[in-house]
């Protein structure tokens, strides 16, 4: 799931990732408030006219436990017809591990928004998206043989695109702050980089353990059918003998 072409660019961007959402987590920890950051990315969104707001209803669904089942349904049914295994298992282990240590980092940071019992930091919504993206641009990364320069703008561009389009979303329902999408999409990026490399060792071990029984019954098969040739002509042999035997007592 991993090209090893972008191996090391993926594994710096997660870690980059990584120091943003904990940086992000320090200084908004126990907060309710937005800071300079959040007033000056979220300027454009607040406030948005009645056509854009049911936009971002239409995006927010996606997010929702109803449509993101619905994405993950296809884009799972897709792998399985094109007997994709690893992209099938990334594709629910991704998302799901990424929303889970947005969940759990929502309760650590203990940001709130529009009351004490909303955690918003990181978003949840933006999280997940962000990591479905990123699934299917390693998937079609990978299976179109993609090189480093290309195989790099899809597999950070569609990420990109996605965790943009729901943090607007999110920001424009007054649902998070603009600071909480940056870290629902920077922990997607650190997760789920992490995420595909277990399922590659996983796949990679199950794969050697299955060519090593292989070859093992390889190797016992010839000593299997000398054993069989051996024992058929004792058989034989026995019979010959019994067959002879009787034959003199006849006489």
């Amino acid at each position: 799931m991993v090209p090893p072409s972008l191996r090391a660019r993926l594994a710096l961007t997660a870690v980059l990732a990584a120091l943003v959402v904990l940086v992000l987590g320090v200084l908004y920890a126990g907060d309710s408030e937005p800071g300079p950051l959040d007033a000056r990315l979220g300027e454009a969104a607040y406030d948005v006219g009645p056509s854009w707001r049911h936009a971002a209803l239409v995006v927010d669904f996606l997010g929702e436990p109803a449509g993101s089942a619905a994405l993950v349904a296809v884009l799972l049914a897709g792998c399985l017809l094109l007997r994709l295994p690893r992209a099938a298992v990334l594709v629910v282990a991704g998302p799901a591990v990424s929303v889970v240590t947005a969940t759990l980092l929502k309760s650590l940071v203990g940001r709130t928004i529009h009351g004490d019992g909303n955690l918003s930091y990181p978003s949840g919504h933006t999280t997940f998206v962000t990591a479905l993206a990123l699934v299917v641009a390693l998937t079609v990364a990978g299976r179109l043989g993609l090189g480093r320069a290309a195989g790099t703008s899809v597999v950070l561009g569609a990420p990109l695109a996605a965790g943009a389009a729901m943090g607007w979303a999110q920001v424009a329902l007054g649902a998070h702050y603009p600071t909480d999408a940056l870290g629902g999409w920077c922990t997607a990026l650190a997760v789920v980089p992490a995420t595909a490399w277990l399922v590659d060792r996983a796949a990679d071990r199950a794969a050697d353990r299955t060519a090593d029984r292989m070859k093992d019954r390889a190797a016992v098969r010839p000593t299997d059918r000398a054993t069989d040739r051996a024992g058929d002509g004792a058989a034989e042999r026995s019979a010959e003998r019994s067959a002879d035997a009787g034959h003199r007592e006849h006489r």
